[in-house]
């Protein structure tokens, strides 16, 4: 076994020692090909991250309610009347269904006048509950807050600003702990958002509105009715049955079959996460396909190159079989070639991958809107799980077929060969 080892060896480094251009030309393409795969495949890994965060910020496991009409008659009352919540139905539903993560109302008022200074910007302002804040990622940059228990229960007038309206109304200037005027009526800043990227929304971007205590808009404003209940379950798979016991709730409160779903119009957001999961598999799938043809036709290159040098050697070849070559002498050092020749252009290129995905880190992408939702390229360790093994695949391959033509060679037809 040590013997045909050493053999093996010594006829493969002599093979490449012969053929120092053709192995670097090997290696270019390998490398080129891995390369090609590994930012194709880090681009939709970047991608799909992105999607995810982007979906995430707006909130996890919720179901939005709005008002709406009946479309089925209930115990003697035609389809078609109007369902309107009001903000008491939150604690209603709240104290009925302690297994549901989070619940809240929202109120809202678009193109409301705040003032700070001179300057004084129109804009949309919603009333909420303290639970508002976790439930739709409304996290305040450093030295701010959210809006808290008491400040509902006190009806403070607390105001919490988007990040956008923050910079509309103060420009550069701190803005929390000012104060400014909401229809005239002073509200102190407790907080700011921090700047976010959203996919899925309603309503409007949060960047762009401000939110306070639904107990204080419904004291300034005098309105009761709820813009939108919103819904929240511990795992997404809780939706669907905490959503038929929110219609039981209500429906019996105001006179409509709880079956009716036209009566609370609902966007349930797991089901978005789904085919947004769904999408981005599905383009991260596209990009490997192609990454992956891609390393295939360097591989194809390997195999000719191969082919060629048992075409080139069949009268050496010949010799040795005829002198008592064993076939395994024969077959190992073509699978041994191409085998080092595909490690070594695939760790060049997970090598200049890995510098290129690291270099976009130095790139700023959250000034940028396009950048900013595509997200940055990342290599994960699957990736580089899934490039080995493609990479195996295709030298083992690359280097077998040529090795097993040339082990059926008849040593007596090699004399025919130039």
């Amino acid at each position: 076994m040590n013997t045909d080892l050493h053999v093996i060896l010594n006829l493969f480094a002599t093979s490449s020692r012969l053929q120092k251009k053709r192995a670097y030309l090997t290696i270019a393409a390998i490398a080129w090909g891995t390369v090609a795969i590994l930012l194709l495949l880090a681009f939709g890994e970047g991608l799909k991250r992105q999607l995810d965060k982007n979906r995430r910020s707006t909130g996890e496991n919720l179901a939005v309610m709005w008002p709406s009409e009946t479309t089925k008659p209930w115990k003697g009352l035609p389809p078609g009347r109007p369902i309107r919540l009001r903000i008491d139905d939150v604690d209603f539903v709240r104290e009925r269904m302690p297994e549901l993560k989070a619940i809240h109302g929202e109120v809202q008022a678009g193109r409301v006048a705040l003032t700070y200074g001179r300057k004084t910007v129109n804009g949309r302002i919603i009333g909420v509950n303290y639970v508002y804040g976790e439930d739709r990622k409304h996290y305040p940059l450093a030295g701010g807050r959210f809006l808290s228990v008491e400040d509902e229960v006190q009806r403070r007038r607390v105001i919490f600003l988007g990040d956008e309206m923050a910079k509309d109304i103060f420009g550069d200037e701190p803005p929390v702990g000012k104060t400014l005027l909401l229809n005239n009526a002073p509200y102190t800043v407790i907080g700011v958002m921090q700047k976010k990227t959203q996919m899925g929304m309603y309503g409007g971007p949060d960047a762009n509105h401000a939110v306070i205590p639904i107990t204080t808009f419904r004291a300034q404003f005098g309105r009761d009715q709820l813009n939108v209940m919103v819904v929240e379950t511990e795992r997404a798979q809780q939706m669907k049955q905490a959503l038929a016991r929110v219609n039981q709730l209500l429906g019996a409160r105001y006179g409509y079959d709880p079956t009716d779903d036209r009566a609370l119009s609902t966007w349930d957001m797991t089901k978005s996460a789904n085919v947004t999961a769904n999408i981005a598999v599905g383009i991260q799938l596209f990009l490997g396909i192609v990454g992956a043809l891609t390393l295939l036709i360097g591989g194809v290159g390997v195999a000719n190159i191969m082919y060629a040098v048992v075409k080139e050697r069949t009268r050496e070849i010949g010799v040795k079989m005829a002198l008592g070559a064993k076939q395994r002498w024969i077959i190992a050092p073509f699978v041994l070639e191409a085998l080092v020749y595909t490690f070594i252009g695939g760790a060049l290129g997970i090598i200049i991958a890995t510098i290129l995905v690291s270099l976009t880190s130095f790139v700023p992408i959250e000034s940028n809107k396009v950048l900013s939702f595509l997200g940055r390229p990342t290599l994960s360790p699957q990736i580089g799980v899934a490039t080995s093994a493609i990479l195996g695949l295709i030298g083992l391959a690359a280097g077998y077929f040529p090795a097993r033509r040339a082990a059926r060679i008849d040593p007596a037809s090699t004399l025919r060969y130039e």
